[in-house]
């Protein structure tokens, strides 16, 4: 009963325009609302207005990838963050290096275009996830699966994995 007033509610809705259009920035799927842009509100407090932890860090965003490859020893540049991917080939990644327990870094491409397009001048590779071992760029999941499979990336990170087990 109730599902059935949800789908005549939201034929409802679905009958005009406005709630179809896209050029607002927003659409309706199923009965949740998603919302592509950031509200300017004016009567929106300083504090909680979105900020970008990267333009108020003074570094250029090349500056950022390149300390982000040479300070982390495993560096995924990815779509979605590690416990949550945004796509099928970001999360293959994560699970084969689950399979390892090294310890992973990563950012979301999709929270910075700008970001995006620094990692792909950076890397000069189309595509993501970017993955980069020790500062040397790796390549994408279809690499790291075919290293997987080789026994190749158990070398690549032999060390890490050594250095991890004297810590703990």
């Amino acid at each position: 009963m109730a599902r059935s007033l949800a789908n005549i509610i939201y034929r409802g809705i679905a009958a005009f325009p406005a709630a179809r259009s896209t050029a607002s920035g927003s659409f309706y799927q199923g009965m949740h609302r998603f919302s592509t842009t950031v509200p300017n509100d004016p009567d929106t407090h300083e504090d909680f207005r979105p900020t970008s932890k990267v333009e108020n860090s003074g570094l250029s965003l090349k500056d950022i990838v390149e300390q982000d490859v040479k300070e982390n020893p495993v560096m995924i540049y990815m779509k979605g963050v590690p416990d949550l991917p945004r796509c099928g080939f970001s999360a293959l990644a994560v699970r084969v290096f689950k399979e390892y327990n090294v310890p992973l870094s990563a950012r979301n491409i999709l929270e910075d275009p700008e970001l995006k397009i620094a990692v792909k001048g950076f890397s000069h590779w189309p595509t993501f996830p970017q993955i980069f071992i020790n500062g040397e760029f790796i390549g994408g999941s279809d690499i790291i699966l075919n290293m997987h499979q080789t026994g190749e990336l158990r070398e690549k990170l032999k060390e890490i994995v050594e250095k991890q087990q004297k810590a703990e």
